[in-house]
């Protein structure tokens, strides 16, 4: 269990005017002088203006982990001088004696709400929480035992980078610590960094941003050269926010943002999703499931027309119909969203992330076009950005780690063709998707919602099933593309829609999509639910009956499907 620190000073400022006073503590940002007590209950978080002091460990430890549940390990690791650096030595007894530590990395092993864990903390009172080489082998150590034992590991992440004075020693744990994190992967184990103020340097450019989900603390520095190098290098002053975990998350290297306050049930709740993932066979189709359609959608159904082509066009592009995201509400419980490609931004025409399906793990993922002007130009009408499709890419890379079925939701009048989507690769990023999704070892069903338009839609549309709602469209492009460059005239597009075939109906006797979901005479807020609950049934349905398949059969049978078109 948890020990030492007997010697360790607070890690706020603190200030006594007498005995009789109470203990305050003033805050680095605002200059506010708070209740200690208070600061200590909220989380070391300034209550006036929300500034994040930092945390020394046992702390840290107490607001992550069940009481009494932590067991340090690698304690007898000692620290050395290996290039016999003038002065390190005394330096180290000094900071030890400070601190309380023996070193800036602390491991070992607890539980998060009863859910077993590999903790490891950065202490950045320690000499910043620089990268030595004991630091490096108590993570690698710990690393690698959580492998052996199959354990998920989680580290708060909170250094200045190298250590300066073991040179060489220091770089060589970058490496080090970054391969026991590939081994503990390619075991399918979970593996989740904090990312606390600061984390710069070469622990950035190692563990902190190789994990499966990488969380981050508001306001946060994180990134590799820090602010100061960068200004003195460059003789460029930055832009405010720079660096920041905000700026992290919109340039796609953080997956989310979590409140202090918040973080210990977030990472349990991830813990749980990502170590509990049950096979298909548990899946169960309850009566609710089952009911008919709610009233109100077969009346609507009842006084419906069917439409033609050009009808269908329309209404799937309609601002009005349910979107990606009204569906997920309905079918999964407790979506957990994750952001960026991990290479250059974070597309928000793309949503992606984790859910549950009636208990049973999934990963969702879909386009979301927008429902009024604002929303629409946030998420740039639903046209994917390079970054969209790389980040859905790699959601469904961690899918297939975790054996979770990938479901897709498309919505897409096609790919944007912008500048700027050219420059960052469009095409590729396209292509990269067809080949990847289709060898990957877990199920995937694509359902086409409202526009599928060309290759911007088949980027998420590489499923072994592809479902289709009735009034929803999936064809090479827009019928008034084709009118434009077939005929030379923008005024055959209600024709153009009828030859195109681009219909649910025409695909399904085509042989392009499985299954028609029905609208109950069109999908809107009255027939939104029961859209919802018969996709839902489907789905449990069809994981159920392919409970038995190995990983290496869906992706065969994904190929055969597209083989024989």
């Amino acid at each position: 269990m948890w020990q030492g620190f007997k010697n360790a000073k607070n890690y706020l400022t603190l200030k006594r005017t007498s005995k009789s006073e109470e203990e305050t503590v003033t805050c680095k940002l605002c200059g506010a002088i708070l209740p200690k007590q208070e600061t200590v209950e909220n989380k070391y978080v300034c209550g006036k203006c929300g500034y994040y002091f930092r945390v020394r460990t046992r702390n840290r430890i107490r607001m992550v982990a069940d009481p009494d549940s932590f067991e340090e390990w690698f304690t007898d690791l000692e620290d050395s001088n290996p290039l016999d650096f003038p002065g390190y030595e005394e330096k180290l007894k000094e900071v030890q004696e400070k601190t309380g530590q023996k070193e800036g990395m602390t491991v070992g092993r607890a539980t998060i709400n009863g859910l077993p864990v590999v903790l490891g903390i950065c202490d950045s009172r320690f000499l910043m929480g620089s990268m030595g080489h004991v630091y490096g082998e108590k993570i690698t150590a710990a690393v690698e035992k959580a492998t052996k034992e199959r354990l998920p590991v989680v580290l708060f992440c909170c250094s200045g980078g190298a250590r300066m004075q073991e040179g060489i020693m220091s770089l060589m744990q970058m490496e080090k610590t970054s391969a026991a994190l590939k081994r503990h992967s390619d075991a399918g184990l979970l593996y989740i960094p904090v990312l606390t103020d600061p984390t710069t340097g070469g622990v950035t450019a190692s563990f902190a941003m190789l994990g499966d989900i990488i969380l981050a603390e508001p306001g946060a520095l994180i990134g590799f050269a820090g602010p100061r190098v960068i200004e003195k290098t460059i003789g460029e002053k930055l832009p405010s926010g720079f660096q920041s975990a905000e700026f992290q998350l919109e340039h796609g290297f953080v997956d989310a943002i979590v409140e202090r306050k918040y973080l210990k049930k977030t990472l349990y709740e991830l813990i749980k999703l990502y170590t509990g993932v049950k096979g298909y066979a548990d899946f169960f189709v309850s009566s609710a499931d089952n009911a008919e359609p709610e009233e109100v959608a077969r009346e609507q159904e009842m006084k419906s027309l069917p439409l033609s082509a050009w009808e269908k066009v329309k209404a799937a592009r309609s601002v009005d119909r349910p979107s990606t995201m009204d569906y997920m509400n309905i079918i999964f419980d407790d979506f957990f969203e994750l952001h960026g490609d991990r290479l250059f931004g974070d597309d928000h025409a793309v949503i992606g992330g984790v859910a549950y399906l009636d208990g049973q793990p999934v990963t969702v993922i879909g386009i979301q076009k927008g429902k009024n002007f604002e929303e629409c130009a946030y998420r740039n009408y639903g046209m994917c950005s390079p970054e969209g499709y790389r980040k859905a890419l790699r959601l469904m890379k961690l899918a297939e780690k975790f054996r979770m079925p990938i479901i897709t939701f498309v919505n897409t009048s096609g790919a944007y063709p912008g500048k700027e989507a050219e420059e960052n690769g469009q095409g590729e990023a396209i292509a990269r998707n067809l080949y990847e999704m289709s060898a990957l070892k877990t199920p995937i069903i694509s359902l086409m919602i409202g526009e599928g338009g060309s290759g911007g839609a088949l980027g998420l549309a590489v499923g072994n099933e592809v479902w289709m709602m009735e009034n929803a469209t999936y064809s090479i492009l827009s019928p008034e593309g084709f009118s434009s460059i077939l005929w030379k005239s923008s005024d055959r597009v209600e024709e153009a829609a009828g030859v195109m075939k681009l219909t649910a109906s025409d695909l399904k006797e085509l042989g392009i999509i499985e299954k028609i979901i029905p609208e109950y005479g069109g999908a809107n807020e009255w027939t939104l639910r029961s859209i919802a609950m018969y996709i839902k049934k489907n789905l449990k349905e069809y994981l159920k009956a392919g409970a038995n398949k190995s990983g290496e059969r869906w992706a065969e049978e994904r190929y055969e499907r597209f083989r024989k078109f």
